[in-house]
Protein backbone atom coordinates (compact mmCIF):
# COMPACT_ATOMS: atom_id res chain seq x y z
CA UNK A 1 0.00 0.00 0.00
CA UNK A 2 1.25 3.46 -0.97
CA UNK A 3 0.06 6.51 0.96
CA UNK A 4 0.56 10.10 -0.17
CA UNK A 5 0.32 12.52 2.75
CA UNK A 6 -0.54 16.09 1.81
CA UNK A 7 -1.86 15.52 -1.70
CA UNK A 8 -1.59 18.95 -3.27
CA UNK A 9 -0.57 19.60 -6.88
CA UNK A 10 2.69 17.69 -6.69
CA UNK A 11 1.13 14.85 -4.71
CA UNK A 12 -1.79 14.60 -7.12
CA UNK A 13 0.56 14.54 -10.11
CA UNK A 14 2.44 11.65 -8.52
CA UNK A 15 -0.87 9.92 -7.75
CA UNK A 16 -2.08 10.18 -11.34
CA UNK A 17 1.30 8.96 -12.59
CA UNK A 18 1.17 5.91 -10.34
CA UNK A 19 -2.29 5.01 -11.62
CA UNK A 20 -1.25 5.47 -15.25
CA UNK A 21 1.75 3.24 -14.59
CA UNK A 22 -0.54 0.38 -13.56
CA UNK A 23 -1.18 0.81 -9.85
CA UNK A 24 -4.81 0.16 -8.96
CA UNK A 25 -6.79 2.66 -6.86
CA UNK A 26 -7.11 0.18 -4.01
CA UNK A 27 -3.30 0.19 -3.69
CA UNK A 28 -3.16 3.92 -2.93
CA UNK A 29 -4.29 6.06 -0.01
CA UNK A 30 -4.28 9.86 0.12
CA UNK A 31 -4.61 12.50 2.79
CA UNK A 32 -5.33 16.23 2.53
CA UNK A 33 -5.63 19.06 5.01
CA UNK A 34 -9.15 19.95 3.86
CA UNK A 35 -11.90 17.34 3.86
CA UNK A 36 -13.37 18.58 0.58
CA UNK A 37 -9.97 18.18 -1.11
CA UNK A 38 -9.71 14.59 0.13
CA UNK A 39 -13.21 13.86 -1.13
CA UNK A 40 -12.40 15.35 -4.52
CA UNK A 41 -9.37 13.06 -4.85
CA UNK A 42 -11.42 10.04 -3.80
CA UNK A 43 -14.10 10.81 -6.38
CA UNK A 44 -11.63 11.68 -9.16
CA UNK A 45 -9.31 8.68 -8.78
CA UNK A 46 -11.20 6.11 -6.73
CA UNK A 47 -8.48 5.96 -4.07
CA UNK A 48 -9.01 5.80 -0.32
CA UNK A 49 -9.02 9.13 1.51
CA UNK A 50 -8.06 8.67 5.17
CA UNK A 51 -6.40 10.43 8.09
CA UNK A 52 -2.64 10.84 8.29
CA UNK A 53 -2.40 8.40 11.19
CA UNK A 54 -4.44 5.73 9.39
CA UNK A 55 -2.41 6.15 6.21
CA UNK A 56 0.86 5.83 8.12
CA UNK A 57 -0.34 2.68 9.88
CA UNK A 58 -1.45 0.93 6.68
CA UNK A 59 1.19 1.97 4.15
CA UNK A 60 4.36 0.11 3.21
CA UNK A 61 5.47 3.22 1.30
CA UNK A 62 4.74 6.62 2.81
CA UNK A 63 5.16 9.68 0.57
CA UNK A 64 5.44 12.95 2.52
CA UNK A 65 4.27 15.66 0.13
CA UNK A 66 3.45 18.44 2.59
CA UNK A 67 5.07 21.87 2.58
CA UNK A 68 8.39 22.08 4.46
CA UNK A 69 6.89 24.25 7.21
CA UNK A 70 4.25 21.59 7.90
CA UNK A 71 6.65 18.65 8.07
CA UNK A 72 7.40 18.80 11.80
CA UNK A 73 3.75 18.71 12.80
CA UNK A 74 3.03 15.88 10.35
CA UNK A 75 5.89 13.76 11.67
CA UNK A 76 4.72 14.30 15.23
CA UNK A 77 1.25 13.16 14.17
CA UNK A 78 2.31 9.97 12.39
CA UNK A 79 5.48 9.06 14.30
CA UNK A 80 3.89 6.41 16.46
CA UNK A 81 2.23 4.72 13.49
CA UNK A 82 5.17 4.24 11.11
CA UNK A 83 6.67 0.75 11.19
CA UNK A 84 10.43 0.32 10.97
CA UNK A 85 9.97 -1.47 7.63
CA UNK A 86 8.00 1.40 6.03
CA UNK A 87 9.79 3.26 3.25
CA UNK A 88 9.40 7.01 3.85
CA UNK A 89 9.79 9.19 0.75
CA UNK A 90 10.05 12.91 1.48
CA UNK A 91 9.33 15.47 -1.26
CA UNK A 92 9.75 18.53 1.00
CA UNK A 93 12.50 20.98 0.03
CA UNK A 94 15.17 21.58 2.64
CA UNK A 95 14.05 18.83 5.02
CA UNK A 96 16.92 16.41 5.64
CA UNK A 97 16.53 12.68 5.99
CA UNK A 98 18.16 12.99 9.42
CA UNK A 99 15.43 15.37 10.58
CA UNK A 100 12.76 12.89 9.52
CA UNK A 101 14.54 9.92 11.10
CA UNK A 102 14.92 11.78 14.37
CA UNK A 103 11.29 12.92 14.50
CA UNK A 104 9.97 9.48 13.62
CA UNK A 105 12.14 7.92 16.30
CA UNK A 106 12.59 4.67 14.37
CA UNK A 107 14.94 2.98 11.92
CA UNK A 108 12.51 3.46 9.03
CA UNK A 109 14.36 3.94 5.72
CA UNK A 110 14.04 7.48 4.33
CA UNK A 111 14.63 8.56 0.74
CA UNK A 112 14.74 12.31 0.15
CA UNK A 113 13.42 13.62 -3.17
CA UNK A 114 13.57 16.94 -4.97
CA UNK A 115 11.25 17.09 -7.94
CA UNK A 116 9.93 20.01 -9.97
CA UNK A 117 6.67 21.28 -11.45
CA UNK A 118 6.92 19.48 -14.83
CA UNK A 119 5.77 16.49 -12.79
CA UNK A 120 2.35 17.80 -13.85
CA UNK A 121 3.10 16.83 -17.48
CA UNK A 122 5.17 13.70 -16.76
CA UNK A 123 8.44 15.52 -17.53
CA UNK A 124 9.77 16.04 -14.01
CA UNK A 125 13.41 15.96 -12.99
CA UNK A 126 13.52 14.11 -9.68
CA UNK A 127 16.75 13.67 -7.71
CA UNK A 128 16.85 11.19 -4.85
CA UNK A 129 19.17 10.58 -1.91
CA UNK A 130 19.30 7.77 0.62
CA UNK A 131 18.96 8.36 4.34
CA UNK A 132 21.08 6.44 6.83
CA UNK A 133 18.76 3.40 6.88
CA UNK A 134 17.85 3.26 3.18
CA UNK A 135 19.30 0.46 1.07
CA UNK A 136 19.75 -0.10 -2.66
CA UNK A 137 16.36 -1.82 -2.68
CA UNK A 138 14.71 1.26 -1.17
CA UNK A 139 16.32 3.54 -3.76
CA UNK A 140 15.10 1.29 -6.58
CA UNK A 141 11.58 1.36 -5.14
CA UNK A 142 11.67 5.17 -4.96
CA UNK A 143 12.83 5.27 -8.58
CA UNK A 144 9.93 3.04 -9.64
CA UNK A 145 7.50 5.41 -7.93
CA UNK A 146 8.91 8.49 -9.66
CA UNK A 147 9.77 7.22 -13.15
CA UNK A 148 6.15 7.42 -14.42
CA UNK A 149 6.28 11.23 -14.00
CA UNK A 150 9.72 11.95 -15.44
CA UNK A 151 13.44 11.29 -15.12
CA UNK A 152 15.10 10.18 -11.88
CA UNK A 153 18.75 10.41 -10.86
CA UNK A 154 20.62 9.71 -7.63
CA UNK A 155 22.86 12.19 -5.84
CA UNK A 156 24.47 12.40 -2.37
CA UNK A 157 22.21 14.19 0.08
CA UNK A 158 24.90 16.84 0.54
CA UNK A 159 24.02 18.04 -2.99
CA UNK A 160 20.26 18.26 -2.46
CA UNK A 161 20.32 22.01 -1.83
CA UNK A 162 22.22 22.44 -5.09
CA UNK A 163 19.69 20.26 -6.88
CA UNK A 164 16.87 22.38 -5.47
CA UNK A 165 18.54 25.49 -6.90
CA UNK A 166 19.36 23.90 -10.26
CA UNK A 167 16.38 21.71 -11.18
CA UNK A 168 13.81 22.34 -8.45
CA UNK A 169 13.77 26.05 -9.25
CA UNK A 170 15.04 25.49 -12.79
CA UNK A 171 11.72 25.76 -14.65
CA UNK A 172 11.26 29.30 -13.30
CA UNK A 173 14.53 30.40 -14.91
CA UNK A 174 13.36 29.16 -18.30
CA UNK A 175 9.97 30.85 -17.91
CA UNK A 176 11.83 34.06 -17.06
CA UNK A 177 13.93 33.77 -20.22
CA UNK A 178 10.84 33.02 -22.33
CA UNK A 179 9.12 36.07 -20.85
CA UNK A 180 12.10 38.27 -21.75
CA UNK A 181 12.30 36.88 -25.29
CA UNK A 182 8.59 37.48 -25.85
CA UNK A 183 9.01 41.05 -24.65
CA UNK A 184 11.85 41.44 -27.14
CA UNK A 185 9.57 40.21 -29.92
CA UNK A 186 6.96 42.78 -28.94
CA UNK A 187 9.66 45.49 -28.90
CA UNK A 188 10.49 44.51 -32.48
CA UNK A 189 6.85 44.87 -33.53
CA UNK A 190 5.72 41.24 -33.23
CA UNK A 191 2.18 40.51 -31.96
CA UNK A 192 2.35 38.97 -28.47
CA UNK A 193 0.62 35.72 -29.45
CA UNK A 194 2.93 35.18 -32.42
CA UNK A 195 6.03 35.98 -30.35
CA UNK A 196 4.97 33.58 -27.61
CA UNK A 197 4.27 30.82 -30.13
CA UNK A 198 7.70 31.25 -31.74
CA UNK A 199 9.58 31.31 -28.44
CA UNK A 200 7.75 28.30 -26.97
CA UNK A 201 8.39 26.17 -30.03
CA UNK A 202 12.02 27.27 -30.11
CA UNK A 203 12.36 26.26 -26.45
CA UNK A 204 10.69 22.88 -27.01
CA UNK A 205 12.80 22.16 -30.09
CA UNK A 206 16.02 23.15 -28.38
CA UNK A 207 15.20 21.02 -25.34
CA UNK A 208 14.45 17.96 -27.47
CA UNK A 209 17.71 18.43 -29.40
CA UNK A 210 19.65 18.69 -26.15
CA UNK A 211 18.01 15.54 -24.81
CA UNK A 212 18.12 13.38 -27.92
CA UNK A 213 21.25 14.43 -29.82
CA UNK A 214 23.79 13.68 -27.10
CA UNK A 215 25.69 16.80 -28.15
CA UNK A 216 27.18 19.26 -25.67
CA UNK A 217 25.17 22.51 -25.53
CA UNK A 218 28.24 24.45 -26.66
CA UNK A 219 28.32 22.46 -29.92
CA UNK A 220 24.60 22.96 -30.50
CA UNK A 221 24.94 26.68 -29.86
CA UNK A 222 27.94 26.94 -32.18
CA UNK A 223 25.94 25.21 -34.95
CA UNK A 224 23.52 28.16 -34.90
CA UNK A 225 26.25 30.80 -34.60
CA UNK A 226 27.52 31.73 -38.07
CA UNK A 227 30.60 33.96 -38.44
CA UNK A 228 29.54 37.59 -38.53
CA UNK A 229 25.87 36.64 -38.29
CA UNK A 230 22.87 37.61 -36.23
CA UNK A 231 23.34 35.02 -33.46
CA UNK A 232 26.91 36.02 -32.60
CA UNK A 233 25.78 39.65 -32.41
CA UNK A 234 23.19 38.62 -29.82
CA UNK A 235 25.66 36.42 -27.91
CA UNK A 236 28.10 39.34 -27.73
CA UNK A 237 25.43 41.47 -26.06
CA UNK A 238 24.57 38.71 -23.58
CA UNK A 239 28.25 38.41 -22.67
CA UNK A 240 28.66 42.19 -22.46
CA UNK A 241 25.82 42.37 -19.95
CA UNK A 242 27.24 39.53 -17.86
CA UNK A 243 24.31 37.15 -18.34
CA UNK A 244 26.44 34.04 -17.82
CA UNK A 245 27.85 35.38 -14.54
CA UNK A 246 24.37 36.45 -13.43
CA UNK A 247 23.04 32.92 -13.99
CA UNK A 248 25.88 31.43 -11.93
CA UNK A 249 25.29 33.88 -9.10
CA UNK A 250 21.50 33.45 -9.22
CA UNK A 251 21.66 29.67 -8.87
CA UNK A 252 24.25 29.97 -6.11
CA UNK A 253 21.93 32.41 -4.32
CA UNK A 254 19.08 29.91 -4.62
CA UNK A 255 21.31 27.21 -3.12
CA UNK A 256 22.26 29.48 -0.24
CA UNK A 257 18.64 30.42 0.41
CA UNK A 258 17.72 26.75 0.50
CA UNK A 259 20.32 26.21 3.19
CA UNK A 260 18.94 29.13 5.18
CA UNK A 261 15.41 27.76 4.99
CA UNK A 262 16.55 24.30 6.03
CA UNK A 263 18.38 25.74 9.00
CA UNK A 264 15.60 28.12 10.01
Amino acid sequence: MIAILGTGKMGEALLSGLLRAGRTPDEVLVTARRRERAELLRERYGVGAVSNAEAAAKASVLVLAVKPQDMGALLDEVGGHVAASTLVVSMAAGITSGFIEQRLGSDAPVVRVMSNTPVLVDEAMSVISAGSHASEEHLRLAEQLLEPVGKVTRIPESLQDAATALSGSGPAYFYYLVEAMVDAGILLGMPRAAALDMVIQSAVGAAVMLRDSGEHPVLLREAVTSPGGTTIAAIRELERHGVRAAVLEAIEAARNRGRELAGG
